[in-house]
């Protein structure tokens, strides 16, 4: 069997897809993206296209190797996405081939469903507790909100008790048997984390997630050491190596590789064993599409320390797929089932990817602090 072609599709809200195809028929499905960098990964997509072609598509880990070390340059969020999509749509394929979903190709599975968590938020504490415990309603046990943008370095009182009240507001509407967690996307300083940690910590939150940017590994075990909350990051980590350190330093309870950023599935799994080693859980991060969340449920089902899995819906059921997937997901008493069919376990509804076709050209929302100057989003 041999590579013959890869297509990419621009697909709203602010997704790329990506189709290989073989000369046998089958084929395979990834969801390569960096959000507000759809059509530089592409490009990337396109320059490592002229390698692929013609090569077998079962040789995965080969391919991941010559795709990440093959030239110079290594690493980074542009290629590693999309090696990442290019990695799930080979999966996908070799499923396909074999018969049989990723997750028996990796152990099989481990666990008979798949916890979720969902997004929730509200501009006021009364809004997000009605937000909460519509949520719960509608069958979640967990969610995540997040703290208001922009952050000052070092910001007012009146600012933490803001943040504190919605989350109080939450956990009185929805009580002590549902677990809320908490972002701070990167947004805050170590100096202001710490001090919300301190503050929403009687309140017990599942998880602070990226409390400030991973870039600066003591600054992130510093924060960590201030607090009993475990602290989740990984999303802007690539690769096992991104994770290296955090792990090694105790700076992360809960690790969050992205599927699409950072190598794909089986490096996902083998950045789980990293933690498993220290101790610690893994939640795969997912905002983006059905497809992300099909690579994620693959290594969900056949992780034994994974936690949770991310589930990026506020209100619209696009996040599980419909009318993208020919059958979409269904959350059911917060968790999804296992996927049963071969490879990802999806059927993608093609027309419907042209449809809502678009430019590829999203962007990132950016924030100015009250002087002007650049906020973190």
């Amino acid at each position: 069997m041999k590579i013959t072609d890869l297509k990419l599709y621009h697909v709203k809200p602010r997704w790329l897809f990506l189709k290989i195809e073989t000369d046998e028929g089958i084929v395979g499905w990834g969801e390569p993206i960096v959000e507000g960098r759809a059509l530089t990964v592409a490009t990337a997509i396109e320059e490592l296209k002229r390698y692929l072609i013609g090569e077998d598509p079962l040789r995965i880990e080969h391919h991941w190797q010559i795709m990440y070390r093959g030239t110079f340059y290594r690493g980074g969020p542009v290629l590693v996405s999309a090696i990442s999509g290019i990695e799930q749509a080979l999966w996908d394929i070799k499923g396909k081939f074999y018969n049989m979903p990723v997750y028996e190709m990796l152990g099989g599975r481990v666990r008979d469903k798949i916890r979720m968590y969902c997004h929730c938020g509200g501009e006021t504490p009364e809004a997000f507790a009605a937000n909460a415990k519509r949520r719960v309603e509608s069958g979640f046990n967990a969610i995540k909100t997040g703290v208001d943008a922009p952050v000052r370095h070092v910001d007012s009182l009146a600012f933490v008790e803001s943040q504190v009240n919605k989350f109080i507001a939450a956990r009185e509407a929805v009580g002590s048997g549902v677990d809320i967690a908490i972002d701070f996307h990167g947004r805050v300083s170590p100096a202001m984390a710490i001090r919300l940690a301190a503050a929403l910590e009687p309140y017990y939150p599942m998880f602070i997630e990226e409390p400030c940017l991973p870039e600066n590994v003591d600054s992130l075990l510093r924060v960590a050491q201030s607090t009993s909350i475990p602290i989740a990051t990984g999303e802007r980590l690539f690769t096992r190596w991104g994770f290296r350190e955090a792990l090694e330093k105790g700076a992360v309870a809960i690790v969050q590789p992205d599927l699409c950023h950072a190598g794909g599935i089986f490096e996902g799994r083998k950045i789980a064993a990293m933690a498993e080693t220290y101790y610690a859980s893994i939640a795969p991060h997912n905002p983006l599409g059905p497809i992300s969340l099909a690579a994620c449920l693959q290594l969900d089902a056949c992780t034994p320390n994974f936690l949770i899995q991310e589930h990026p819906s506020m209100a619209e059921k696009w996040d599980l797929g419909e009318g993208y997937l020919k059958k979409p997901f269904e959350v059911i008493d917060g968790h999804v089932a296992i996927p049963q069919g071969p490879g990802l376990g999806i059927e993608i509804n093609e027309e419907a990817l042209i449809e809502r076709g678009y430019a590829g050209d999203w962007d990132t929302p950016r924030l100015a602090y009250d002087d002007g100057s650049f906020a973190e989003w």
